[in-house]
């Protein structure tokens, strides 16, 4: 008795079975239970296996998707069970046209490319994705254009042509770089004399193309993206400055509330006149020159229009330079403005206190003419004789009648 007791246990019971369930006899059924499984998975065809494999699959796939999500549902991102909502895009006003742009565009170098307007020249390429256009005459009462872009771009600009003083004077203002063809003796030496950012075509031809489909002087062509290599070659990388007065947003216009419909700008000379046509549904003006649609081209020969937001005309008188030819507008001072858009018409005052100062629209009371975001046109006109529209008041009665009026 004392010996069965010492050993643990009393006479004729049976020995505690051991806790551990890793028993040479389980391990050695697991071992069997995984080969019958592989010898039934050996035992399908091909066809079979793939097809198993690929359920398999997209049933682990199906879960790991129902496990994202549920962490990530409509948007929110589940930390220490608090729900923190993705935010959204930030946008802010471009300095140039006014239009929602990430932040980052308004850091970008302002780029300004002179464009012929001689009837050789028609037509132009890369004037509809300018974001302001100014225009004014350059010689012999032929109008030539000083695109900007910074929030937009072009592949295909051109015929580039010379530069006037004025035109750069305009383009300081947004801190441009302005690309050109040589220019007037007057103007080249101001850009030598202010240092101002020049892209000038004599000493970086290689990035302008002159096409064999047009005879020169009418054949330089660039694009944007070649002049944003050439400003940062020449270290020109931001504009700091301050861009016209915008309208946060624009409203949906009434057609009620229309009441100029037509503005037409005589230039010297009948293949320069201006005409610009409002459309209610798009709320833009359609440029049209010669007596025919302004038409513009790209590189494939695609034909667009010219459709600005906002076309404005600055009154400023043009003195003929003692060659007869080339002309000079006083730039710094103000004048008579009108402002189109929407529609309607605004007569104002434009002013311009320093050459790298902004331009400002301001009604009699001195109150800010702020513009709608949207691509811009400027043009530059002797007198307010060369500015003509139709107002047609708005109908309240079956018996209203039309009003006609002309700027003088």
């Amino acid at each position: 008795m004392d010996e069965e007791q010492n050993q643990g246990g009393v006479a004729g019971d049976e020995p505690t079975p051991p806790t551990d369930q890793n028993t040479p006899e389980s391990t050695e059924e697991k071992l069997r239970a995984h080969h019958r499984v592989k010898l039934w998975f050996l035992d399908l065809n091909k066809w079979q296996q793939i097809t198993l494999l690929i359920g398999v699959s997209l049933v682990l796939l199906m879960g790991l998707w129902g496990v994202w999500h549920v962490f990530h549902r409509q948007g929110t991102v589940s930390v220490s069970g608090q729900n923190e909502p993705v935010p959204a895009p930030t946008t802010v006003a471009s300095k140039l046209t006014g239009l929602q742009v990430d932040p980052e565009v308004n850091k970008r170098q302002v780029t300004g490319v002179m464009i012929e307007n001689s009837v050789f020249a028609r037509p132009q390429s890369g004037l509809n994705d300018a974001g302001v256009v100014f225009e004014a005459i350059a010689e012999g009462g032929i109008t030539r254009f000083m695109a900007l872009y910074q929030d937009t771009s072009s592949s295909y600009i051109g015929p580039v042509r010379s530069v006037r003083l004025y035109y750069e004077q305009w383009c300081q203002g947004f801190n441009c770089a302005l690309a050109h063809v040589g220019g007037s003796p007057e103007a080249l030496k101001y850009i030598a004399a202010k240092k101002t950012k020049d892209l000038n075509q004599f000493y970086a031809p290689s990035y302008f193309t002159r096409v064999s489909s047009r005879a020169a002087p009418h054949n330089v062509y660039t694009s944007t993206s070649r002049l944003d290599k050439l400003e940062a070659k020449k270290g020109y990388d931001t504009s700091e400055y301050t861009g016209f007065e915008r309208l946060v947003t624009e409203a949906k216009v009434d057609p009620a509330t229309v009441d100029v419909k037509k503005v037409s700008f005589d230039y010297p000379g009948t293949s320069y006149d201006a005409v610009f046509t409002y459309s209610s549904s798009r709320n833009t003006y359609k440029r049209s020159q010669a007596g025919a649609t302004h038409t513009v081209v790209d590189k494939t020969g695609k034909k667009g229009t010219i459709t600005p937001k906002v076309v404005i005309a600055m009154v400023v008188p043009r003195v003929l330079q003692s060659d007869h030819k080339h002309s000079t507008y006083k730039v710094v001072g103000s004048g008579t403005a009108y402002i189109f858009q929407n529609g309607t018409v605004v007569k104002g005052k434009w002013t311009k206190s320093s050459v790298t100062g902004p331009i400002t629209f301001a009604n009699s009371d001195g109150s800010v003419i702020k513009l709608i975001p949207g691509k811009t046109w400027v043009s530059i006109l002797d007198s307010n004789a060369d500015v003509k529209y139709k107002v047609v008041k708005p109908q309240t009665t079956t018996n209203s009648s039309t009003n006609t009026s002309t700027a003088q």
